[in-house]
């Protein structure tokens, strides 16, 4: 089982009408090229790091632009469009960081809450609290769409590798990693934790980035990536500007993968002990 899919790398700004005019341009360039399950950023409604800004321009999953215009597309082109993430204001005050799968008929098939909040603090004074803001989730899923098994994350999740382990023993096939990250640590980390997680599960990873300067002033890597279970990139775009990448993804290459080394199957099961050593001229219990 083949399948063409897409990776879009945005510039998202701070006007969710001009964001999801943009989106549906390039999802509009995939289709064209075959592609049959397309994967926009995480954050493609708005990058605003002002929160009183970024409330202001919020609407329900009902009325969200980005959410519609991605149902739209999906309908119009015949084709699973995921939207990696926008922002869904909550009943609580907090935000959800959440993303979006749409069929072929342009019906909703799954959202997915990122779980994992960015509290963070880098070098150069760069810190960043998700968690101030934003209501994690609390559910990973996978969706059985009829050429893969797909999981999902955001961003920061793909630091978490038991949430890609928990995936793929499950089943998925192909885990999908929208993302908004630092440039600062995706020129130390994004292309080597892409990788390790599609290596030490033996999957497909797809990886739709923001790239660029912001408007808000935010600056994001950008080099979004398809890799496949070997851990081979099939696809990549570059740091700045928009971006369209096209690969085929040919799911029987994760039963390959899994043939070759097959670890989810060896996994065992393990106690741990930890073991004090002796203050100077002690003994150890």
């Amino acid at each position: 089982m083949t399948f063409k899919a897409a990776a879009i790398q945005m510039c998202s700004g701070v006007d969710p009408v001009k964001n999801a005019a943009d989106m549906a341009r390039l999802v509009r360039e995939a289709a064209a090229q075959g592609a049959v399950y397309v994967q926009t950023p995480e954050m493609t409604g708005a990058v605003q790091k002002d929160r009183p800004g970024l409330r202001a321009i919020l609407r329900d999953e009902a009325n969200d632009i980005i959410v519609n215009t991605a149902s739209d597309l999906a309908k119009e082109l015949g084709i699973h469009v995921h939207v990696g993430s926008t922002a869904i204001p909550l009943d609580d005050g907090k935000i959800a960081n959440r993303g979006f799968l749409f069929g072929p008929d342009g019906k909703l098939i799954s959202r997915y809450d990122k779980i994992h909040m960015f509290d963070v603090d880098l070098d150069n004074g760069e810190s960043w609290r998700e968690s101030a803001v934003y209501r994690p989730g609390s559910e990973a899923r996978i969706v059985s769409l009829p050429f893969a098994e797909l999981g999902f994350s955001i961003c920061y999740d793909v630091r978490f590798p038991q949430l890609f382990r928990a995936q793929a023993v499950a089943g998925a096939e192909v885990m999908t990693v929208p993302a908004a990250f630092t440039r600062q640590t995706g020129e130390a980390h994004w292309e080597i934790l892409l990788r390790a997680r599609a290596i030490e599960n033996g999957m497909f990873v797809i990886a739709a980035a923001q790239a660029g300067v912001h408007e808000d002033g935010r600056e994001t890597f950008g080099h979004s990536m398809i890799i496949d279970p070997w851990g081979k990139v099939l696809a990549s775009a570059g740091g700045t500007g928009e971006a369209v990448l096209v690969a085929e993804v040919d799911v029987t290459a994760v039963k390959s993968a899994h043939d070759k080394i097959p670890n989810l199957k060896n996994a065992r099961e393990f106690s741990l002990e930890k073991i004090a050593t002796p203050a100077a001229g002690g003994v150890a219990a």
